[in-house]
């Protein structure tokens, strides 16, 4: 009696999940709190302000994501289900206003701060759109964080804007999004992040 062997995935879904896995918004949090930080005037001290950066805006919103997952509030690390997120967005809200705080307190470089000022306002618009519309979030966190690493360092980052086409393109192909939630999400995320990045870091 012969097995019943499961198909494998059409290639560009796998491609598509690689894409979707590997530049999550975790991922890219981590990688443009590294950037900014770098760009500070003692670079040592930026990459402790962006380890701070990123244990409240990547790591513990992580963290409790993967406490869901094991609760069963959720299913996967991307959060699919849309009234999912509106529980988990205010969540990682606190979180990020928490590292706002802490930096407020210890007097952290305007760049460092605008950083993550510029994360929780991203969220809070993102918020009362998942009220109704799935918005795609890993198209407006790698938007936002172009925005901010063209203002940081060279406006000659806004030619990597075709990567985040090419998130887009994962998140449509394995159907978590329509191509209008990634156009408005890369939309949302570049022009809050971008606003508010530069506006805090003057």
């Amino acid at each position: 009696m012969s097995a019943t062997l499961t198909p494998a995935p059409p290639a560009e879904n796998r491609a598509a999940r690689l894409i979707t896995d590997g530049v999550e918004p975790k991922n890219v949090i981590i990688a443009v709190s590294i950037a900014v930080g770098l760009a500070q005037d003692n670079p040592l001290t930026g990459l402790l302000w962006a380890l701070e950066a990123i244990l409240f805006a990547a790591a513990l919103p992580m963290a409790y994501i993967k406490y869901g997952m094991r609760r069963g509030m959720w299913a996967d690390r991307h959060v699919g289900q849309r009234q999912r997120r509106i529980l988990l967005i205010p969540v990682i809200m606190a979180s990020v206003g928490a590292g706002i705080g802490g930096m407020l307190w210890l007097d952290a470089p305007d760049q460092m701060l605008a950083l993550v000022v510029a994360m929780l306002a991203t969220l809070a618009v993102l918020l009362p759109v998942t009220a109704f519309w799935k918005i795609s979030v890993h198209t407006a966190v790698a938007a936002g964080a172009l925005a901010m690493l063209a203002a940081t360092y060279s406006p000659a980052f806004w030619a990597a804007a075709p990567l985040v086409a090419v998130i887009a393109w994962s998140r449509i192909a394995l159907r978590d999004h329509t191509l209008a939630q990634t156009i408005a999400g890369a939309a949302a995320g570049a022009a809050t992040a971008g606003l508010v990045f530069a506006t805090v870091s003057a």
